[in-house]
């Protein structure tokens, strides 16, 4: 059964009958299980998009939020006052007034380094740094896919902290990198850590940087893929 990703919130266009607005969310489809990583920044924004894309929230079983920031938990309440009851996996850095508001609506879960969310599904477990922050993994035939929603501990770390948990060759990095305000020599750095760690392919969006996405689309060529809200990447497990 192949993995299915599907770009439900994000600040970058693609789908013109979608909602781009700040923030990001993503749904990530494999072998029948659906767990959404985080909830952009906008209850209302997130549910119009998933109802145009035909994403039934009712069905999804796990919701896993990157971090504390509004843009990618905004809206998680929204959704759960509609009557969605999944399962929160939580880095246990989150406020008790969060977990606690939540917990009136569904269960949370603080997770652990390399938790399964699925059977094919993991979170790195919360990586320490001034913004604390976790990522999400997936087990697909072709390798590891490491999503991350702003990677402020940084990509290249939240990558390595995945590869030494699950030791799998990874086939493809996605999601927010946190770059804009780099400039080209730090962004180039990162990029050779990329081909370093063995990345295959990448699809930066959100916070990633207009100039970053730039240097990462002339280093990987045709393996950058550009993706934005609407965006389904298919992965044949």
């Amino acid at each position: 059964m192949s993995l299915t990703i599907t770009i439900i919130y994000d600040n970058n266009p693609h789908d013109p009958s979608l909602d781009d607005a700040w923030g990001f969310s993503a749904l990530v489809q494999h072998q029948g299980k659906q767990v959404l990583f985080d909830t952009g920044g906008d209850g209302p924004i997130l549910l119009a998009n998933m109802q145009q894309l035909k994403i039934d929230p009712s069905v999804i079983r796990a919701v896993v939020l990157s971090h504390y920031h509004g843009d990618h938990i905004g809206g998680l309440q929204d959704m759960l006052t509609l009557g969605a009851k999944p399962t929160v996996y939580l880095p246990p850095s989150f406020p008790d007034g969060f977990r606690r508001q939540v917990n009136k609506l569904t269960n949370t879960v603080d997770v652990t380094p390399g938790q399964s969310i699925t059977e094919t599904i993991f979170t790195s477990g919360e990586i320490d740094s001034a913004i604390p922050e976790q990522a999400l993994a997936v087990k697909s035939g072709k390798g590891l896919v490491i999503i991350t929603g702003c990677a402020h501990p940084g990509i290249v770390r939240m990558v390595e902290t995945i590869q030494s948990l699950l030791k799998s060759p990874i086939y493809l990095v996605m999601g927010g990198f946190h770059l804009g305000k780099l400039g080209q020599r730090k962004i180039s750095a990162i990029l050779e850590d990329f081909r370093r760690l063995g990345v295959e392919k990448v699809a930066p969006c959100h916070c990633t940087g207009n100039k970053a996405r730039a240097m990462f689309v002339d280093e990987y060529k045709k393996n950058c893929i550009k993706i934005g809200v609407g965006s389904v990447i298919k992965i044949k497990s």
